[in-house]
Parts: structure tokens; C-alpha cells; sequence
């Protein structure tokens, strides 16, 4: 949506991957320009579709109407805000499948926590002058 009056089509692809479960990667492909990657939590866009998500630079709500048929997604960086309207029923059903590849409360449950405890305390390599 450009302003009130004008909107543009703007495709965009949503990825997810069971490797990364908490975030989903949607790629904005406007025609003629630039491809834009954005990582959004994905329970913010679970809860988006039914009430008002998120805050800062991402926030998702339903539209008005008694069933939702779209959800309006806002991002923001710097000065910028671009806001999208998003078909409900599809992002519903495709985040229901994410939430059978990796069920909500089991994010964490892959995380080699020794392997990457130990990747925090590592002291950082020297630097060549």
C-alpha cells in the first residue's frame, strides 16, 4: 500500500526452516527493483492474524471485520514504513504446517546448548595487524 488511495502489487515469498524454527524469512520482490529480506518472528505473525502483534519495526493486525480476511502487516526502518495487506487464509494454513514441523515449545528443543555455550565463551581469534 502506497498511501490510502494507492497500492501497488508486491509479491513476496515466505520460507521457513525447521533449522531456524523461531523466524520466518519473507522475501519482498517488488517488479523492476530491489528484493527485500525481512526476518519475522513467527509466532508475532501467528498472533497478527488474530489481534494486534508486535511492536518497533514490525506489527501485524487483522483487519476490522468479523472474520478476517486479510491482515495488515507494518515494517519500518529508519524513516521508512511500508504497510501490506495480506491474505489471512493462506498465511494461517501455511504457518499451521510450520507449526507441525516444529511444533510451538519445541524450538529450543534441537539447540546443542554445550556446542554453543562453548561458541560464546570462545575467546575471538587474533586479528592479523
Amino acid at each position: 500500500m502506497l498511501s490510502l488511495s494507492a497500492r501497488q502489487p508486491i509479491r513476496a515469498e515466505f520460507r521457513f526452516s525447521p533449522e531456524a524454527p523461531l523466524v520466518v524469512c519473507v522475501e519482498f520482490l517488488v517488479q523492476g527493483g530491489t528484493r527485500v529480506l525481512w526476518r519475522i518472528g513467527r509466532d508475532l505473525l501467528r498472533q497478527g492474524l488474530r489481534s494486534a502483534s508486535g511492536f518497533g519495526d514490525v506489527r501485524m493486525w487483522p483487519s476490522q471485520s468479523r472474520e478476517p480476511v486479510t491482515a495488515w502487516l507494518q515494517l519500518t526502518a529508519r524513516d521508512t514504513a511500508a504497510l501490506f495487506e495480506i491474505p489471512a487464509r493462506p498465511l494461517a494454513e501455511w504457518l499451521e504446517y510450520t507449526y507441525e514441523l516444529v511444533p510451538a515449545g519445541r524450538e529450543l528443543a534441537t539447540i546443542d546448548w554445550a556446542a554453543t555455550s562453548e561458541d560464546l565463551l570462545r575467546s575471538p581469534k587474533a586479528q592479523p595487524e
